[in-house]
C-alpha cells in the first residue's frame, strides 16, 4: 500500500485528489495539510511514502516544506504540483529535494501514475512534466563557469568511468533502463548496476537529481541531441 499525504490550501482540490487516489487499490491517503508547516508536521506523524505538495500555500510554501521533509531523512518523497506559468519554482523545488513535478490540470490517470512512479523511487525518471519543465526553465539559468568549477559535484563527476558517464548522460536525457540497454548493447541488469553506481558516487538520491545536476552543469542542454558519445 502506497501511503500519501495531500498538501494544498484548497480543500476541494484535496478532496478531489483523495477520491482519485483512494479509488485505486494500492493507494491510501493517510493525512492532509493546508500549508507547509502543517505538511511537515503531518508527514512526521504519518511517515507517508509520498507527499503531493502544492507550491503556493499561506505561510510556509511548498518549496520550504519540501526541503524540511527531505532533510528529515525519513525517506518520504515529494511530488510537487505546479503549472507551466510557475516555471520559476522548478529549479528551487528540485534543489529542495522534490522527486517529480505534476501539472495541476493533469488527468487522473497521470496523477495515479506519478504517485506510483515517485513511490517506486528509481523505477523510471519522473513524470514527463519534470523534463518538459526543466527544458523550458534551464535556458534562463545564469551560466557561471567559475562556480561550476568550484562545485564539489564537478570533482565527483570526474570519478565516473567512461561507461558510467554514458549512463549518466542517458539517464539525464530521460531514457529508460531498457532504452539505455539497447543503446549501449548491454543487459537491463547491467544498466541498473551502472545507475546504482552513478547515484552512489555522486551522492544522489534518485534519477531526478541526475537530471538537475546534468542541466546545472550544462552536460545536457535543451535543443541539442545530447546523445552519449559512441564507444571508442
Amino acid at each position: 500500500m502506497i501511503r500519501v499525504v495531500l498538501a494544498d490550501d484548497q480543500a476541494l482540490l484535496r478532496q478531489g485528489f483523495r477520491m482519485i487516489l483512494e479509488a485505486e487499490g494500492d493507494v491510501s491517503v493517510v493525512g492532509e495539510a493546508r500549508d507547509g508547516d502543517e505538511a511537515v508536521r503531518v508527514t512526521a506523524l504519518t511517515r507517508p511514502d509520498v507527499v503531493l505538495m502544492d507550491v503556493r500555500m499561506p505561510g510556509t510554501d511548498g518549496i520550504a516544506a519540501t526541503e524540511r521533509i527531505v532533510a528529515s531523512g525519513e525517506g518520504t518523497r515529494v511530488l510537487i504540483l505546479t503549472t507551466f506559468d510557475l516555471d520559476e519554482y522548478v529549479h528551487a523545488g528540485l534543489r529542495a529535494g522534490a522527486s517529480a513535478f505534476l501539472l495541476k490540470d493533469a488527468p487522473p490517470e497521470e496523477l495515479v501514475r506519478a504517485v506510483r512512479t515517485v513511490a517506486a523511487g528509481d523505477a523510471v525518471l519522473a513524470p514527463s512534466a519534470t523534463r518538459r519543465l526543466l527544458e523550458r526553465f534551464t535556458p534562463s539559468l545564469p551560466v557561471d563557469s567559475a562556480a561550476a568549477q568550484a562545485d564539489p559535484a564537478t570533482a565527483l563527476l570526474d570519478t565516473l568511468t567512461n561507461r558510467e558517464r554514458e549512463v549518466f548522460r542517458s539517464v539525464a536525457t530521460g531514457r529508460s533502463n531498457r532504452e539505455i540497454a539497447a543503446e549501449l548493447n548491454v543487459s537491463e541488469g547491467t544498466v541498473k548496476l551502472h545507475v546504482s553506481r552513478v547515484l552512489t558516487k555522486l551522492g544522489l538520491r534518485d534519477r531526478v537529481q541526475v537530471v538537475v545536476l546534468a542541466y546545472e552543469h550544462r552536460i545536457v542542454v535543451p535543443g541539442r541531441s545530447n546523445r552519449p558519445p559512441a564507444d571508442r
